[in-house]
């Protein structure tokens, strides 16, 4: 149990510092970014896991030799007030600091989520008065705006997709169907509860610069992972161009629309980042889908993407292992 903490916190450091900001400069993401969104949920389960356990292990290791005879030794000392002489201050302090760390990342889980579900009703509310059906598909929907928009606002079956009618007067009919497709995929997918998990982090760690960069790459990687569905009905011309148009509108200044967003992403999630930046990072985004269009790499060979999931589990293995394992290293 003492030398399980100490591994899982070096391993909550390694996990909070240097492996997410070599993944953040990695060029390799783009060419799978699916094997890239799984690497970092892991990072980020394994790194909570892993500072929470250390925290959590450390603080029991004076009543028990493993998680579950140190759990039921706590139990009984809060439950049925066994004497707590065995546990010192920063036993205490660690099992103390364990819980509340759990509570918050819990607690801003939820709350992230209660703030973006009465986002998306205000906007939903804002769309039924300002909105008309495109004619098209009754989950699509256009508003009035000379300026290109396009997003998409989860819903379950009252998900719809939005577009400026100046968008569709800028595109071309092949072009308005990438994105389309480009904007049903982030649906489809689900990635909504992506940007959710990952903006909760953020809130939950704000002084943690990693969930910034785990934020922003899972924005890219998103918007990535939904051009790859468009590329498969429209050629990367057509995407290119609808990309260009639509990321114009995003550049307007804020304020130029009451339903118009920064980035298809912030409405997605619900939630901007907090720091005022969201204009930039739309750009970043749109410069990197852009150019990973404009200059194509190869997948990643299936040999590496094996290895990188590998990864993957070892990770979620590794501090589970010193969880739950009898005795593991005394």
């Amino acid at each position: 149990m003492f030398w399980a903490s100490y591994l899982l916190a070096v391993l909550a450091v390694v996990l909070a510092w240097p492996v997410p900001i070599l993944l953040s400069r990695a060029q390799w993401p783009a060419r799978s970014p699916f094997t890239a969104m799984l690497l970092w949920q892991t990072i980020a389960l394994a790194g909570g896991l892993s500072m929470i356990g250390a925290m959590l292990v450390y603080g029991l290791e004076p009543i028990g030799d493993n998680l579950i005879a140190g759990l039921r030794a706590l139990a009984g000392m809060v439950l049925f007030n066994a004497p707590t002489t065995a546990l010192g201050f920063w036993h205490i302090f660690a099992l103390s600091a364990a819980a509340l760390l759990t509570a918050h990342l819990v607690f801003t889980l939820l709350l992230t989520y209660y703030k973006i579900e009465r986002q998306r009703r205000r906007h939903r509310e804002l769309l039924a008065l300002l909105a008309s059906p495109s004619g098209q598909d009754a989950a699509t929907l256009v508003i009035s705006h000379d300026s290109p928009v396009a997003y998409c606002l989860p819903g379950g079956s009252r998900s719809v997709t939005v577009l400026s009618d100046g968008l569709m007067a800028a595109l071309e009919p092949a072009e308005l169907r990438a994105v389309l497709i480009h904007e049903n995929a982030h649906l489809s997918q689900r990635h909504h509860l992506l940007l959710w998990a990952f903006a909760a982090w953020r809130q939950a760690l704000p002084w943690l610069p990693t969930t910034r960069l785990a934020q922003e790459s899972v924005n890219s990687l998103i918007e990535m992972l939904a051009d790859d569905v468009a590329l498969k009905t429209e050629s990367k011309a057509t995407l290119i161009k609808a990309i260009a148009i639509v990321a114009s509108g995003s550049a307007q200044p804020a304020g130029s629309a009451e339903l118009q967003p920064a980035t298809s992403s912030l409405v997605l999630s619900g939630l901007d980042n907090g720091t005022g930046g969201a204009g930039s990072d739309s750009a970043r985004t749109t410069a990197s889908r852009v150019g990973r269009l404009l200059s194509p790499q190869p997948q990643l060979p299936a040999a590496l993407r094996n290895l990188v999931l590998a990864g993957c589990i070892l990770l979620l293995a590794l501090p589970t292992a010193l969880l739950v394992v009898p005795g593991l290293l005394g």
